[in-house]
């Protein structure tokens, strides 16, 4: 037969109003006394308990942040970085001692607690002391792809709508347009209106852009307020409008410098892509450039010595034979074969240039040549 462990029971403490107390002693306020006492003990126990567990965690946010700065400091090989390195290893050991420290305090505490003994605070507690509603699941957060195909199929269906909001200057207008169209308040018309503002900053259509871009910050400040009320946008435009047009002074500056930063920004956005597109308009034409050795002209040319370049300037094949005579061979060499790869000079090839013709480009037959005319 099997014996049951009352052990459990031994480190119970017994309740206040078991002790037997003397009969000139007040013993309800006795009682009231030693568990005010015994309460604050544990909150204060409980307290310490959390200020720990805070202080381990900042440890080791902090122990994270220096081991990702010595991560980065190790990539970089510079003398300027070697003493930051060794600054921020030693930062790490210190926190990961810190650290050490602070898990062992947790874990002595932990070991205290369990060995505290149990009363009548401890030992009863709330079993159900709040009420569960079912709620319906939120939907499941788009995907980039999901939400690419949803503004491509909103745009071709209401972009000439979306274009016409853009173009509104009253408030009144914007509102009764809104009303009349509600579909167009969503997060798809915002995102139209800023492509749209950063294409005509592009076409230099300044005076265009700022005024799509004050449409632009309406649909925010909407998408924002519906946020904020947890609602769906299309139910509180109006309440948007009722505020702009009797806000006070400082919503209207909040509205106007956001207005003005978003302007900002789309300048910068368009100015990096007329960068981008020049960029790939140049490597486009230095493709074409390029020679049948694959080099671009330009850069074969402007490699070349001043004497040779100008050579290429006047087409005088004389005074390249001169130049090449008083060149280094190995030098002159690498610079005649730069120039046919580059095609800034087409061997075995014969061009009509007043009463001159170009002969063999090669830097053997240049020399050649200048050789049979001194001969001569």
């Amino acid at each position: 037969m099997s014996r049951i462990d009352y052990s459990v029971w031994d480190h119970i403490e017994v309740s206040d109003d078991e002790d037997d107390t003397h009969p000139n002693i007040d013993t309800p306020s006795l009682f009231r006394w030693r568990h005010q006492a015994r309460v604050e003990r544990m909150e204060e126990f409980q307290k310490k308990g959390e200020d720990m567990n805070k202080s381990l965690c900042e440890a080791r946010r902090k122990l994270a942040e220096a081991q990702k700065k010595v991560q980065e400091l190790s990539i970089s090989k510079t003398d300027d970085t070697k003493a930051e390195l060794s600054k921020a290893q030693a930062e790490e050991k210190k926190l990961k001692k810190e650290e050490r420290e602070l898990e062992r305090k947790v874990d002595e505490h932990n070991r205290e607690e369990k060995k505290m003994p149990w009363n009548v605070d401890t030992l009863s507690k709330d079993g159900f002391s709040k009420s569960i509603v079912n709620k319906v699941p939120e939907n499941a957060e788009e995907t980039e792809e999901q939400k690419e195909q949803k503004h491509k199929t909103f745009v071709e269906k209401y972009e000439k709508q979306i274009k016409h909001f853009g173009m509104l200057r009253r408030w009144d207008d914007s509102q009764k347009y809104l009303s009349d169209n509600p579909h167009l308040v969503c997060e798809e018309t915002a995102n139209y209106l800023v492509i749209m503002c950063i294409d005509l900053e592009v076409e230099e259509k300044h005076a265009l852009m700022e005024q799509v871009a004050h449409q632009t910050i309406v649909m925010q400040f909407i998408l924002e307020l519906a946020k904020s009320l947890k609602v769906d946008p299309r139910g509180c435009f109006r309440q948007f409008f009722a505020k702009i047009k009797t806000a006070d002074q400082q919503y209207q500056d909040a509205f106007n410098d956001e207005l003005e930063s978003f302007k900002e920004r789309v300048r910068g956005r368009a100015k990096i892509r007329i960068e981008k597109a020049m960029k790939e308009y140049e490597e486009e034409e230095r493709q074409k450039r390029l020679g049948p050795g694959g080099l671009d002209p330009v850069d074969v040319y402007e490699s070349l010595p001043l004497e040779m370049q100008k050579c290429f300037d006047d087409k005088d094949i004389g005074m390249l034979q001169e130049v090449i005579s008083k060149m280094d061979p190995t030098e002159a060499k690498t610079h005649m074969k730069r120039c046919i790869d580059s095609g800034l000079w087409v061997p075995n090839s014969k061009v009509d240039d007043g009463d001159e013709k170009e002969d063999d480009a090669t830097y053997e037959e240049v020399k050649q040549e200048q050789e049979e005319t001194k001969k001569e």
